[in-house]
């Protein structure tokens, strides 16, 4: 069988001590997934985070850094952590506690979803896991930790922004929602200064409810070193058309809220960085 695709890797080469991370909108289908898939390839898509890995480009060109993940979601999750297995997807695996995220259907290997049930004619072996974890998601979260140390090696500090999007939430959840674990993940300020750079493009934006954040951002932040790490996610009406399938009128808005919150967190980081030293 064809092997996953390893993400694809932009090195910071600017003055922005800021990392990219796009976790779930990959888009490189192997044939063997999805003759594997109960629904076909319909039913693995809705898993994607649509085109957020084109949102990201204003960023790029000011020379911020990004790891893109190319494989599938539904192939492996890299916004999950290893264990998180779902022993309904794969055949042998240990059967303890699950995850809350495992439990609803969207470990590292997604169980099911609630347009299309549950997603897979069979169950995948122990081995194939691994196979799949050592293509894909060991490879993207190296990549994440080898980016961030380039940050940290030349500005003594660093932030990841991993990048996401939703569907159209429920009345009363506004269309940007940050998150920092709680305050595990970044000081207090970067979520403050998040939430009015947004208002400053015109979004109304909060903080940890209902996403406090995932695996990418638990994994790689150690705010005691200076490296701290906070998720984005954006409403789907935000960016894309009517039927949330292709770019819509506010798809260049998107891009450079995402460009403002590197450049103006960035810049932020930097400046407390050096007044922290002169002291």
């Amino acid at each position: 069988m064809s092997k996953l695709p390893s993400p694809i890797i932009h090195e910071p080469r600017g003055y922005l001590p800021v990392l990219l991370s796009v976790p779930h909108s990959g888009r490189d289908y192997p044939d063997w997934l999805i003759a594997m898939a109960s629904g076909g390839k319909p039913s693995l898509v809705t898993l994607e985070d649509p085109l957020v890995d084109r949102l990201v480009w204003r960023a790029l060109q000011r020379g911020c850094g990004a790891v893109i993940a190319r494989a599938p979601r539904a192939a492996v999750d890299c916004n999950r952590a290893e264990d998180e297995v779902d022993p309904s997807v794969v055949d042998g695996a240990r059967r303890g506690r699950l995850s809350a995220r495992a439990r609803g259907g969207l470990g590292i290997v997604p169980a099911r979803t609630p347009q299309h049930g549950y997603l897979w004619r069979r169950a995948i072996s122990t081995k194939q896991l691994d196979e799949r974890l050592s293509q894909a998601h060991r490879p993207y979260h190296e990549a994440i930790e080898a980016q961030l140390a380039l940050l940290i090696d030349r500005f003594g500090c660093a932030l990841l922004l991993d990048c996401h999007s939703m569907p159209p939430p429920p009345e009363g959840i506004p269309p940007i929602v940050f998150g920092d674990c709680r305050g595990r993940t970044a000081d207090w300020w970067i979520g403050a200064d998040a939430i009015a750079i947004s208002a400053r493009q015109g979004f109304e934006s909060g903080l940890n409810d209902p996403f406090a954040g995932g695996h990418v951002i638990e994994r790689h932040a150690q705010p005691q070193r200076g490296l701290h790490a906070l998720q984005i996610e954006i409403d789907r009406r935000c960016y894309l058309d009517q039927r949330l399938a292709k770019p819509g009128r506010g798809f260049d808005r998107v891009a450079a809220l995402i460009e403002a919150l590197a450049v103006e967190l960035g810049q932020a980081l930097i400046g407390r960085r050096y007044a922290t030293a002169a002291e």
